[in-house]
């Protein structure tokens, strides 16, 4: 059965930086591809950044572009989600999930299965 761990979450200022874990459980991760994504109180889930199984491709939520990286370590099986310049509209609950890195990712729909997630807090 597929399950991943989200880890990683907190309280940290604006501008400040976390990193996100995504950890495999009980199966191997390499043949995979995964996506991060987020939901606010009273708003749906948007996807926030998605990667291949080989790492060679990468999508970005326009929100998230030029402030998060999405990478993975196949071996560590865990993929990881690096938020720098953080911003209160990025608080949000952060999940992660196995799909499909194509034109419609970041809807979701074709993402699971869905963990706890991790909450992250930007506040000052």
């Amino acid at each position: 059965q597929l399950q991943l761990v989200e880890s990683g979450g907190g309280l940290v200022q604006p501008g400040g930086s976390l990193r996100l874990s995504c950890t495999a459980a009980g199966f191997i991760l390499d043949s995979y591809a995964i996506g991060w994504f987020r939901q606010a109180p009273g708003q749906e889930r948007e996807g926030v950044a998605c990667i291949s199984s080989g790492g060679g491709s990468r999508n970005y939520a326009n929100s998230v572009k030029g402030r998060f990286t999405i990478s993975r370590d196949n071996a560590k099986r865990t993929v990881y989600l690096q938020m720098n310049r953080l911003k209160p509209e990025d608080t949000a609950v952060y999940y992660c999930a196995v799909g499909w890195c194509d034109g419609s990712w970041a809807a979701g729909a074709d993402f699971g299965p869905w963990g706890q997630g991790t909450q992250v807090t930007v506040s000052s």
